[in-house]
């Protein structure tokens, strides 16, 4: 389940590498808990560092009746005292007592997760938004748990312009709802972070697949002058050209090719000016600029030029 669905239970486990939604998983599990019982006792483990007979000593009845909450981190590199106290403590669980555990993946205590699925607890998932559609459902969410509206276009530009940090995505979200009233536009999104819009890799990327060569160009530049690495602009390049490619002649639907519908309807604008070779000349000059930028080269911000140069001069041809 997300991490917005949650309610607590004896034991809860929060699996997935993002720690940014394992948190807001806790913070919603503590919330709740201290709103039906506000002398709530907590308590934060870490499983790497556990002693024998910890967990046990924390989920012991308190001597005035109080209600445990129990946090255990690091559950991915347990310790094997950890993993002998923890699996003891799931057949059965204490009463009164909520026990949260958070494993970032990995095989290392797997025979307590498989123990704490067939008891029945709730799994929230929590991995890692690498996908643009998953970040706009993030995006939109936010929005509309707080019951703020926010245009399709201004999610998308929001995405674009702070969209490669989850925390820093939620920040942004949150500011707007802050600083504003009414519906969230794309000129609100623009007003706010115009600047870091105009800088992105989807700014150029969209630019050079479209053959406008000077303004991807002076759009790169920019971003590069304020920081902007060229290892993620790169990444978005192929992943224009990879979606163009998918579309291009081919009789399918976004769900089919697994994007977003305005993914889809985006990579289909853009076939119109490439041809199937220049398509794939392009597609493989960017597999070599991916090692270049990743240290190949020694001039990595010229590698991402010069693919920039030769993808804007390919479209239309």
């Amino acid at each position: 389940m997300s991490w917005r669905e949650v309610e607590p239970a004896p034991i809860v486990l929060v699996s997935g590498p993002e720690e940014y939604l394992a948190q807001r998983a806790r913070q919603r599990l503590r919330a709740l808990v201290r709103e039906q019982q506000p002398d709530v006792e907590l308590t934060l483990m870490d499983a790497s560092s556990y002693g024998p007979g910890e967990l046990t000593m924390a989920a012991s009845p308190s001597l005035f009746g109080e209600s445990k909450l129990i946090e255990v981190s690091s559950v991915a590199q347990m310790s094997d005292d950890s993993l002998t106290d923890a699996l003891a403590y799931v057949r059965p669980p204490a009463e009164d007592t909520i026990l949260v555990l958070h494993h970032s993946g990995g095989v290392r205590g797997k025979k307590l997760l498989d123990a704490v699925k067939a008891a029945g607890a709730p799994v929230v998932d929590c991995q890692a938004l690498k996908k643009d559609s998953d970040k706009l459902d993030f995006v939109r969410r936010e929005f509309k748990d707080a019951r703020r509206s926010v245009d399709p276009a201004a999610a998308q530009a929001l995405v674009a312009a702070v969209g490669s940090s989850l925390p820093d995505l939620a920040a942004a979200c949150a500011q707007l709802m802050s600083d504003t009233t009414g519906s969230i536009t794309e000129e609100t999104v623009d007003k706010y972070y115009g600047g870091r819009v105009e800088a992105t890799g989807f700014k150029v990327a969209d630019a050079a697949v479209s053959g406008r060569g000077s303004q991807a160009l002076a759009t790169l530049r920019h971003g590069l002058a304020t920081g902007l690495d060229p290892v993620p602009i790169v990444a978005v390049l192929a992943l224009k050209l990879r979606q163009i490619a998918k579309v291009k002649g081919a009789s399918v639907t976004a769900r089919d090719l697994g994007m977003a519908p305005w993914q889809f309807d985006q990579a289909r604008k853009e076939p119109r000016h490439w041809d199937s070779e220049q398509l794939a000349r392009c597609i493989r000059l960017l597999a070599e600029t991916d090692a270049q930028v990743k240290g190949a080269a020694k001039d990595p911000e010229y590698a991402v030029e010069h693919a920039v140069t030769i993808i804007a001069a390919s479209a239309g041809r």
